[in-house]
């Protein structure tokens, strides 16, 4: 089975789209159209206004990020954004407060496999050494907390959604990841990679093929929006594609995508 970020069913592509909200049941409003003013702020904020829309407490953009009232009301850093094409690159909001551990809880009936993930996917990150760092605590008060539900609204063109991440406020990382428990069976490797791809955007990373689904979602012609959208561009990386980047929009079920170099570049360059 094709897990792809933003990817159609009809090649058995599956969408893998990190957003987040406070709700386990999440409404969406039945108006998906937004004020100009709203998008502005979006816009403001570094991310892409087009097809996104309203839902509970707050507002889903580039289909994987939801963006609440407080963080449209926070300024971004546009002085040195560029236009991001297929090298790894971070949002205008990042954690602070480095050394910093972060803290990941999970709710209650989360399938094993998907557990199992997480810790795979923390010792991931932890391997590198970072200044950024992450333990799964017990309880519900984690900075990050990991949630199990039945099922996610789909982005464009129908695309089913397995996971949605919250991206950083404040200098803390995205408060939620919610996960699709429909994807619970797939290969453990796949999972960690999943889990280690919402993570990133909790902390703030982009999709690496930010302007081409078609990189790593075959048939799907889409992209995350023209001009300066707040993808700041990761000294060191290439600027051409980077077929095994743990940020890469789509995955197939059965593959393993470990932090290659350039990653691990991106990963040392901002934590």
């Amino acid at each position: 089975m094709k897990l792809t970020f933003l990817s159609s069913a009809t090649l058995l592509l599956f969408l893998l789209v990190f957003n987040a909200c406070s709700n386990t049941e999440q409404k969406i409003s039945s108006d998906l159209g937004i004020s100009s003013e709203i998008k502005a702020q979006i816009t403001a904020l570094g991310y892409d206004p087009h097809d996104a829309f309203a839902t509970d407490g707050g507002y889903v953009v580039e289909n994987d990020i939801f963006l609440s009232e407080e963080n449209l009301n926070e300024p971004g850093d546009l002085k040195s954004i560029v236009i991001a094409q297929n090298e790894q690159y971070h949002a205008t909001n990042l954690v602070t407060g480095l050394p910093r551990n972060i803290t990941i809880s999970v709710g209650k009936k989360m399938p094993t496999s998907v557990l199992n993930a997480i810790d795979a996917a923390i010792a991931r990150y932890n391997a590198q050494n970072l200044l950024l760092t992450f333990s799964r605590i017990n309880g519900a008060n984690g900075d990050i907390v990991i949630t199990p539900v039945n099922t996610l609204p789909n982005g464009p063109q129908g695309i089913p959604t397995v996971t949605q991440s919250a991206p950083p406020t404040n200098g803390n990382p995205g408060s939620w990841i919610k996960f699709n428990t429909t994807y619970s069976d797939w290969n453990a490797n796949t999972l960690t990679t999943v889990i280690a791809h919402a993570i990133g955007h909790c902390i703030g990373f982009r999709h690496t093929d930010y302007m081409d689904y078609a990189f790593s979602c075959p048939g799907v012609n889409y992209n995350e929006g023209q001009g300066n959208e707040g993808a700041i561009q990761i000294p060191g990386t290439p600027v051409g594609p980077d077929a095994a980047s743990w940020m890469l929009r789509c995955i197939t079920d059965g593959v393993n995508r470990p932090f290659n170099p350039n990653d691990l570049i991106s990963l040392n360059y901002l934590y």
